[in-house]
């Protein structure tokens, strides 16, 4: 219950920009890994906490929060659920972080924490007809690795050599995504003419690059 009520305290701090709460809980040697991989010092962190602008106003709920105490150190993960008001549009964001506590004299403090922001889906929009037949056929990543694209009732689907069938959704002209693989896209190439020679795997920044199949 103490942890899980000075991590609420810490998320609020964030909203409000009380980095008297940061100073007070972070461990002077604490290291702390965000949402985008910066690896930050506890002077850092203190120093990053400020207010929300004008305009702007939101709230962070920690939820499915878990703890596990060895001795004088304990490991807890939660989710941050956060709900955020940028100029009138509305925001919905989660992220799943780990973090280490330290029990002290002067009660537990946090040693180390990484935040991992949870993807979601982007919406679907439909297939055009056209759409759909340019898509369908077999590209190959290798000689012996194929993956083939072909209707699915109003919808595509497709398949890996040696997996399972999957959904794939349009996310936008030549961007498909496969729902619950939120890292992956593949981006449809086409040449100078407008044909489509094949598509990029795309897992964030890298690319496998599957040729079109006659």
């Amino acid at each position: 219950a103490v942890l899980q009520r000075q991590t609420q305290e810490l998320m609020d701090a964030i909203t409000y920009g009380k980095t008297e709460v940061w100073e007070r809980y972070l461990d002077p040697k604490a290291i702390y890994t965000t949402e985008d991989g910066t690896l930050q010092t506890k002077a850092q962190m203190v120093e990053g906490t400020k207010p929300l602008p004008e305009e702007v106003s939101g709230i962070i709920k920690v939820t499915d929060f878990q703890v596990t105490v060895h001795g004088p150190v304990a490991v807890t993960n939660y989710v941050s659920d956060e709900h955020e008001d940028y100029h009138g549009h509305k925001l919905h964001c989660q992220y799943r972080t780990t973090e280490t506590w330290l029990k002290t004299s002067a009660g537990w403090r946090l040693i180390a924490g990484q935040i991992l922001a949870l993807r979601t889906d982007p919406p679907a929009v439909p297939f055009t007809s056209r759409q759909m037949e340019e898509y369908v056929g077999r590209y190959a990543l290798t000689p012996t690795i194929t993956y083939e694209i072909r209707r699915q009732g109003d919808g595509l689907e497709g398949q890996q050599s040696g997996r399972k069938a999957e959904p794939l959704k349009l996310e936008a002209p030549d961007v498909l995504f496969v729902p619950g693989k939120t890292r992956y896209r593949k981006i449809f190439q086409r040449a100078a003419d407008g044909h489509l020679t094949g598509f990029a795997e795309r897992r964030e920044a890298w690319d496998l690059d599957w040729k079109r199949l006659p």
